[in-house]
């Protein structure tokens, strides 16, 4: 199979991982190139269930090598103890499936610290962090203070380089937020307990992928968050602080001469939304707390409930043409069987006027859904395997989407399982 990434369309949380999952089998490598532990992929298998938050999707398949990228956001104590528990479920890590570049980053003590200090400063203008860290980590690595995965190879290079970075940080924390100062102690503790339990995994990925693309070797791509969260693209400055497109696969991967022939773009039968932000199609009250109910819409990592509307056409369509998606998984088909009637955010009104174009962020605020209704299917599809025997309702509510937001919908999830899926 020839290259892939599989991406978010909206606000993350469409479901990426069950498609990771489900067509890993297809793929020798697969490759997590951005964001951190601050967002959950659940995945639900024969091997159980699983909320992922660093480890690739595809470590469950037997002969796939999973990779953190160099574009990741390493955080060696969240990815240690995400390790311990996918292992005592009887899923075997070793460093011969599971691959980190020496070139990522890590994220470090203080920048959990320094994420959830900001947001109290911030208060009611809070950018609805998950306080895991990422932007001060992204703001560091783009000053260069920052520490490479491979320095944990080097220990008397690294406690130098940690050192300089804790004297530099302790700055901060101890002057602009009034916050204890970090020790070597500390730093001792972290290495030792979590850094030296993920060396045997370091290595020059870069190298590994070259080897892979000239052997012939086929290669996913795993994006954590969606289009509308990326960092230059979403809903600034309510967005992550990486970038979630496949444009940027190449890059946070370790191997940017990579050609991605096929971007499978992931969108829930509905939206959700996890955090702070803008979101025009939002359901309030008794409403959005059914839809929250039936599809269980609480967050992989945060438990929080999310937010949650009709499918948003405008937010989708937008979202399709910044990933450049080829193909969509529609996914959570099945949670809205419950419905007499589908409600869909067709249309935006700003100031009294109809638009199909995603407003620039300060606009956001401002627009309005339109909203028009299909008719439902009130009975359960979580068994149907072939596109035929799709009740006709449902068959009209896929279509319908896929005329209007541009791009082929090629697999239809009808439940969380690996093989709860409809191939188009």
């Amino acid at each position: 199979m020839a290259n892939s990434a599989i991406v978010g369309i909206n606000w993350g949380d469409e479901g990426k991982g069950r498609m990771v999952d489900l067509l890993t089998d297809h793929f020798d490598v697969v490759v997590r190139y951005q964001g951190g532990g601050n967002a959950g992929h659940t995945v639900v298998n024969e091997l159980g269930k699983f909320a992922l938050h660093l480890l690739p999707s595809g470590i469950f398949r037997k002969g796939v090598v999973n990779i953190l990228g160099n574009g990741v956001a390493l955080d060696p104590e969240n990815l240690w103890k995400e390790i311990e528990d996918v292992t005592s479920q009887g899923v075997p890590i070793t460093p011969e499936n599971l691959k980190i570049s020496d070139r990522a980053s890590l994220l470090l003590p203080w920048h959990r610290e320094l994420d959830g200090l900001e947001e109290a400063r911030l208060a009611d203008k809070k950018y609805g962090s998950t306080k895991q860290g990422i932007a001060p980590f992204y703001s560091d690595k783009y000053q260069k203070k920052t520490i490479l995965a491979g320095e944990l190879l080097y220990p008397e290079h690294l406690r130098e380089h940690l050192k300089d970075l804790m004297e530099w940080k302790n700055l901060t924390l101890t002057r602009v937020y009034g916050a204890k100062p970090v020790t070597m102690e500390d730093l001792e503790v972290w290495i030792d307990v979590f850094c030296n339990k993920i060396k045997p995994f370091i290595c020059d990925t870069g190298a590994f992928l070259r080897k892979a693309q000239a052997d012939g070797k086929s290669v996913l791509f795993e994006a954590q968050l969606g289009a509308l969260r990326d960092l230059d693209y979403g809903i600034y400055p309510y967005t992550t602080s990486s970038n979630a497109i496949a444009a940027y696969a190449p890059v946070g991967s370790g191997l940017p001469s990579a050609k991605i022939d096929e971007v499978i773009g992931v969108v829930k039968a509905y939206s959700t939304c996890v955090g702070e932000g803008p979101f025009v199609c939002e359901m309030f009250g008794e409403e959005a707390e059914e839809l929250r109910k039936a599809g269980f819409e609480y967050g992989a990592k945060t438990g929080r409930p999310r937010r949650v509307g009709p499918i948003d056409i405008v937010a989708t369509r937008y979202g399709i043409h910044v990933q450049a998606a080829t193909n969509v998984a529609l996914t959570k088909l099945d949670v809205l069987s419950y419905l007499d009637k589908i409600p869909i955010c067709t249309h935006y009104t700003i100031d009294g006027q109809l638009t199909d174009e995603f407003p620039f962020p300060s606009l956001l605020n401002d627009a309005k859904p339109v909203i028009e209704y299909m008719d439902g299917w009130k009975c359960d599809i979580s068994g149907v395997r072939n596109w035929e025997d799709l009740p006709e309702a449902a068959r009209k509510y896929v279509e319908f989407i896929e005329q209007n937001i541009d791009c082929h919908i090629g697999y239809v999830s009808v439940g969380p399982e690996r093989d709860s899926i409809i191939i188009r």
